[in-house]
């Protein structure tokens, strides 16, 4: 499949979300290790919305 731009390199995105504690950081590290996977860290800095708490 042609990606915008022509490439035909086709990604996967994996999400990896949970509690503290229940090994995001093993499972990441273990996925980076053995797959040659990039990692991706993203937050945001916007102030918090009136419904939303700390």
């Amino acid at each position: 499949m042609k990606q915008p731009g022509g490439s035909d390199n086709v990604g996967r995105l994996f999400v990896i979300s949970g509690p503290s504690g229940s090994g995001k950081s093993t499972l990441t590290r273990a996925t980076v290790e053995r797959t040659g996977a990039y990692l991706s860290v993203s937050a945001t800095t916007r102030e918090a919305g009136e419904s939303e708490q700390d």
